[in-house]
């Protein structure tokens, strides 16, 4: 890894070069497996590959050979576009969108199999020759379609595609795909007329992209979509129920929603169900100018995991997965309220307030918490207007900034999140400043733990 100050550490990234949308996280033979959108040549989007690393704490993270490849004359020669992994018999499958020489928006949906999965590494994996599905449903119109998203509800699996119309609708596609080698369109799971999805998102996306849909413990059902523009523009979710209709299809009734990050810089989170909770990755695109990014020889960097839930009023709960804890040093080096300390490249801090309290995180980003009012309003040196987000009023407020080079998550209590990328000017020294008197703040260098 580069030893540019920019360049995050700790979250998963590729050594150099181009990496956007998380694929298929996914466990296997106790390891965490994640995927990602690759270009091995070049700190650009273009000639896109499936990279992959394997943890066996989601702190501590091993890279592996590149698992997809396009293949000439294949339906994914021009790209191994997102998709997802699951356990198809016994062999991990990746499901996944490819791309042809003559891409104009509609994607196939291919597969991929582990070559040996008794490998808990997977580094071995085998495209099929020809797509389940070749394209969009007739009779919709669409000019969009790409992302498979597989899922298990009532005994049966399914899959989710993200889905854009010609008259500007975005939209999700349902299949049922019990048979992995056999798919069948059940129909338009929701598109972007729902008044909910109107409520929640506006008219700013005319294509859903990374449909995402897992449930919670406490019974309710999460739609995830990024909205694209013809870029990406950002993402959002939808709280609601899943039901089985008519003949067997499924129902997705949304009651609220709203923005999913309200940063600049996350896009098309990909989530692990797991039995007692879900997990999801962002990737962060890079703030700065191309050729920025071309000296520094490397582009994007994927999230820390976030464990996702929902409150009882239908709104998410987002924390930072409790394994990141494994990477703080032993001993804070802030403990409140540390103003003038200097801060290094990784970091994780806490300020807990109890009334107004403003936190400067060296010229990067500056936080104002009121507890009182419920707000959180974060300015960032890389956007000209400030972002605020709410939470409960009460008497205190505490949130979470990991720093990880150029990557700022920040944790508004487990109501909001902001993700930023702020990049540090050269011989630049950040320092913590602190004003308020009812504040406390810790914080922790981070420390890679070896690799057993």
């Amino acid at each position: 890894m580069s030893l540019d100050p920019n360049a995050p550490r700790f979250r998963v990234r590729p050594p150099a070069n181009w990496v956007n949308d998380p694929n298929g996280p996914f466990r296997w033979r106790d390891r965490y497996h994640l995927f990602y959108q690759h270009n091995p040549n070049a700190p650009v989007h273009a000639d896109i590959h499936w990279g992959h690393a394997s943890s066996p704490d989601l702190a501590r993270w091993e890279h592996h050979p590149i698992a997809l490849t396009p293949t000439p004359g294949g339906p994914d020669e021009a790209g191994c576009w997102s998709g997802c992994v699951v356990d198809d018999g016994g062999v991990p499958t990746a499901v996944y969108t490819g791309i042809d020489r003559h891409h104009t928006g509609l994607g196939a949906i291919c597969l991929a199999r582990a070559a040996d999965p008794d490998n808990p590494a997977l580094t071995e994996w085998t495209p099929s020759p020809t797509p389940v599905v070749a394209g969009p449903p007739s009779g919709l119109d669409v000019v969009m379609f790409r992302d498979p998203f597989v899922f298990r509800h009532a005994g049966r699996r399914w899959a989710l595609v993200g889905a854009g119309h010609a008259d500007g609708t975005p939209s999700v596609l349902l299949y049922d795909c019990d048979d992995l080698a056999d798919w069948r369109f059940a129909g338009v799971l929701l598109d972007g007329n729902d008044p909910v999805a109107v409520d929640a998102f506006g008219d700013k996306a005319v294509g859903w992209e990374c449909p995402q849909l897992f449930g919670t413990p406490g019974g309710e059902w999460v739609l995830v979509v990024s909205l694209w523009d013809g870029d990406p523009v950002s993402t959002g979710y939808l709280t609601g129920s899943l039901s089985v209709v008519g003949d067997g299809d499924l129902r997705f009734a949304p009651r609220t929603g709203g923005p999913l990050d309200h940063g600049r810089d996350f896009y098309a989170p990909a989530v692990l169900q797991e039995p007692e909770r879900a997990l999801m990755w962002g990737w962060s695109w890079e703030s700065r100018e191309p050729a920025e990014v071309e000296r520094a020889g490397w582009a994007g960097v994927l999230t820390a995991p976030r464990v996702v839930d929902v409150h009882p009023d239908g709104a998410l709960r987002v924390v930072p997965a409790p394994e990141l804890d494994a990477l703080r040093a032993a001993r804070p080096f802030v403990t409140a309220p540390g103003a003038g300390t200097r801060l290094p490249d990784a970091y994780d801090l806490t300020v807990t307030a109890r009334a107004v309290t403003t936190v400067r995180l060296g010229e990067a980003l500056t936080l104002r918490l009121d507890p009182a009012e419920g707000t959180l309003t974060v300015r960032s040196a890389a956007r000209p207007a400030p972002v605020e987000v709410r939470t409960p009023p009460g008497g205190e407020l505490t949130v979470r900034v990991l720093v990880d080079g150029s990557l700022y998550e920040v944790f508004a209590g487990d109501r909001a999140m902001v993700t930023e990328r702020i990049h540090r000017w050269p011989g630049e020294a950040p320092e913590l400043s602190v004003e308020g008197s009812e504040a406390t703040v810790t914080a922790w260098g981070l420390t890679p733990p070896a690799l057993n």
